[in-house]
């Protein structure tokens, strides 16, 4: 069974996040959406509520898991007995910062990465720029599952319910 590895931060997962794992999910037999937790941010989203809000966008994908680590990702790889990754690349800016890390991992544990292009009209999109239009009032309703858009409108209210 080939299996493989998509990593982010997910805050939130948005419908280029959605896009790159469908392409993925035909590659692989297995694909795990793993939000790697990176203990000096503080997200929007807590990493368990993260986990469900794409538990819920990818539920209609069969061989689409979604799974959680804090470390090196390649230890994540290595327990796991996973041997590849996948990043989504917006531009030449994302390969530029993905490419070092891509070499490093497959220095340390012998890891290929594999790059999926995501669709030009989400290039643009971020999780970090939906946040700031989001907090300042803008529609984010397009780069969202309506799901997660409806979560994050509860965040911006002051309402945690998971």
């Amino acid at each position: 069974m080939t299996s493989a590895v998509l990593p982010g931060s997910f805050d939130p997962f948005t419908r280029g996040h959605r896009y790159v794992v469908e392409r993925a999910a035909r590659c692989f037999d297995e694909l795990v959406v793993t939000v790697v937790v990176n203990p000096n941010k503080r997200g929007m989203f807590d990493v368990d509520e993260r986990l469900d809000l794409i538990r819920h966008d990818c539920a209609d994908l069969p061989n689409v898991r979604v799974d959680k680590w804090r470390g090196l990702l390649v230890d994540y790889l290595t327990q796991n007995g996973i041997h590849a990754i996948v990043k989504g690349l917006r531009s030449s800016v994302d390969f530029d910062y993905e490419l070092p890390m891509a070499q490093m991992n497959r220095e340390l544990a012998d890891v290929e990465t594999m790059f999926l292009l995501t669709d030009p009209s989400y290039a643009h999109v971020s999780s970090s720029l939906v946040k700031e239009v989001a907090k300042l009032g803008g529609d984010v309703r397009p780069f969202l599952s309506e799901h997660i858009h409806d979560r994050l409108q509860a965040v911006l209210a002051g309402e945690r319910q998971v």
